[in-house]
């Protein structure tokens, strides 16, 4: 039987899913009320608070490592409260307004590229090597719930409390992370050295080319979450209106995805990892991309059948990142933990943008389907490149 996992890392885990839940249900909400002014402040909105965080997330990795990303969180958390605090306000006097939605995304934005390297450092200074990855599946799992959850607590909440009190919320769950970060002490906190700022930001990329493994393991993340967060977010929805379900009828089916990923999540947080690293990432891909595909065959179908292939997704990509996203935080120095992880978060986030657009535009001009054979092309490729990284594990 695991040993339990440490207290302090559940105390921290407990109070960043609640801000991550409170963050949600506030941007479901800021979403909702930029839609109202049509779709171009709604977009304007969503680059506001995307691009920084995509600009900037090295320079916040680079930070964490020099200052610490205990004493970068309590700065963070800190701004996100005043941030909240005073969109709830403007809120109150002058309405949903776009420049101060736009103010509101562009100012979480600059901050969370700040906060969200600190945050994935976490786990290696809270937890030993041992527990890493339970500690990360169960961080894993909970933020799969949480993003199932945002969206309908979201639209509960607009229509019964509204957005002001809701931004309120969210301050307080910043709050919430502020008071447990203040008083935990991470375990190994190495502070990085005092190299120029600029030598430390290159310093990072240092260190994922020389890392053995680490170059090929974020290359493999980045690849499938170009062809994976399209699944939920674009192309089930396209399938949906080609196939005349329901707006919940085909939120059943992007939750059955989700519920796949919580289920193996779970399970790996109690159990662990398997011992061969590779052959589970390789083994989950081959099964998320079968899933892709039988989603992209079962469309025209019965939604039922869809939602199952949907979980089958789930699954398979859950068994990868259960056993993709230690590998990538334990191979990182202590000395380098927040900036791999801003690495690892540009690597999710800088490919999407691209393939966002691209399979948008396969599924306007053949169909939804043919775009899902192409993401279950590319993990099925990625499964096979997962087996050959397998050389490059370090021992």
């Amino acid at each position: 039987m695991p040993t339990p996992l440490p207290r302090t890392w559940l105390v921290f885990l407990a109070a960043s899913t609640l801000s991550q839940l409170g963050d949600a249900v506030l941007w479901f909400a800021l979403g909702w009320a930029a839609a109202s002014h049509g779709g171009q402040v709604a977009a304007l909105v969503l680059t506001a608070s995307g691009l920084p965080r995509l600009l900037l997330v090295l320079v916040g990795g680079s930070v964490a490592d020099r200052v610490g990303a205990r004493r970068l969180l309590l700065c963070t958390e800190a701004v996100m409260v005043a941030v909240c605090l005073a969109l709830a306000f403007g809120l109150d006097d002058a309405g949903p307004a776009p420049w101060l939605l736009a103010t509101a995304g562009l100012a979480s934005g600059v901050v969370s590229a700040f906060s969200l390297p600190a945050l994935g450092s976490m786990p290696r200074r809270l937890v030993d090597d041992a527990a890493l990855p339970r500690a990360m599946a169960l961080r894993q799992g909970l933020g799969q719930a949480v993003l199932l959850a945002g969206a309908p607590l979201g639209g509960i909440l607009v229509a019964t409390v509204g957005l002001p009190t809701i931004a309120v919320a969210d301050a307080v769950c910043f709050a919430a992370v502020l008071v447990v970060v203040a008083v935990l002490r991470p375990r190994r906190e190495v502070v990085a050295g005092t190299e120029r700022f600029w030598r430390s930001l290159s310093d990072g990329a240092r260190v994922v080319a020389r890392t053995r493994g680490l170059a090929g393991a974020l290359v493999l993340t980045g690849t499938v979450a170009a062809v994976v967060l399209p699944v939920s977010a674009l192309l089930v929805p396209l399938l949906g209106r080609e196939s005349g379900w329901s707006a919940g009828t085909t939120g059943l089916v992007v939750a059955a995805q989700a519920a796949g990923s919580i289920g193996v999540a779970l399970v790996v947080a109690r159990t662990g990892t398997a011992g061969a690293t590779w052959r589970a990432v390789a083994l989950g891909l081959a099964v998320a991309a079968t899933g892709v595909a039988l989603v992209a065959a079962s469309g025209e179908g019965a939604p039922a059948l869809t939602a199952g292939a949907a979980a089958v997704v789930g699954v398979g990509t859950g068994v990868a990142v259960a056993h993709l996203a230690p590998f990538v935080l334990g191979s990182a120095p202590r000395t380098h933990l927040a900036r791999v992880q801003a690495w690892t978060a540009l690597a999710q986030l800088a490919p999407v943008v691209v393939s966002n657009n691209l399979l948008g535009a396969l599924a306007e001009q053949a169909s939804p389907g043919a775009a899902l054979c192409c993401c279950a092309v590319t993990l099925g490729v990625c499964a096979l490149a997962a087996t050959r990284l397998r050389a490059a594990t370090p021992s």
